[in-house]
């Protein structure tokens, strides 16, 4: 997948790139249904030609080939037990993770952490508005092949001005957790010698 998204192999990304945007713009102007089945037979008609033009070669030139897609019939596409479960064991632990981090916020265990939420959630108001769903996955998925490279490209400005960023954040959050010291947990330590 890194080699995919940093461009490695700028062949097999130029196609995963364009055929996975198509798919999108498509899915963007059709019913999902519809995008499957048409893709499915563009699909199923060329390994159907493809198959029939190598039969026709092989009987005209007399050879043996057998069957051109030998080695994908034989690929073993099975998932193991362990697999599966490693990857609905590391699934929930995301969803599990999700639904705590929630939880907290909604239910204000830190006040400042909750306002910056709701400000997040603002701004997703907004963008809800200007864009749709598909679109917004559209640019994720361009952003998902550009920006990675971008970075790469040009990591050292890039950094410099991401720190500065989260320096000026950390300097306003510093700023307003001392403001308001509601979102404040007091240490463990510290209520303890208060009970003495």
């Amino acid at each position: 997948m890194e080699s995919l998204i940093y461009w490695r192999d700028v062949k097999k990304s130029g196609i995963v790139f364009g055929a996975g945007l198509i798919t999108l713009l498509a899915i963007s102007c059709c019913s999902v249904i519809s995008v499957f089945a048409y893709l499915s037979l563009t699909i199923l008609s060329g390994t159907i030609a493809f198959r029939i033009y190598k039969s026709v070669m092989q009987a005209i030139q007399k050879t043996s080939d057998g069957h051109p897609f030998k080695e994908y019939l034989d690929y073993d596409l099975t998932l193991s037990q362990d697999k599966v479960q490693h990857i609905a064991g590391v699934a929930v632990a995301h969803v599990n993770g999700f639904v705590a981090e929630m939880r907290r916020l909604f239910l204000v265990e830190d006040l400042v952490d909750s306002i910056k939420f709701g400000v997040i959630l603002c701004v997703m108001t907004y963008i809800g508005a200007w864009f749709n769903g598909m679109t917004l996955v559209i640019m994720a998925f361009v952003s998902l092949f550009t920006l990675p490279k971008v970075y790469e490209n040009n990591k050292q400005s890039i950094d410099t001005y991401l720190d500065l960023a989260r320096s000026k954040v950390a300097d306003v959050t510093e700023k307003i957790k001392a403001a308001i010291p509601l979102g404040t947990k007091k240490p463990i330590a510290a209520e303890s010698d208060k009970d003495k």
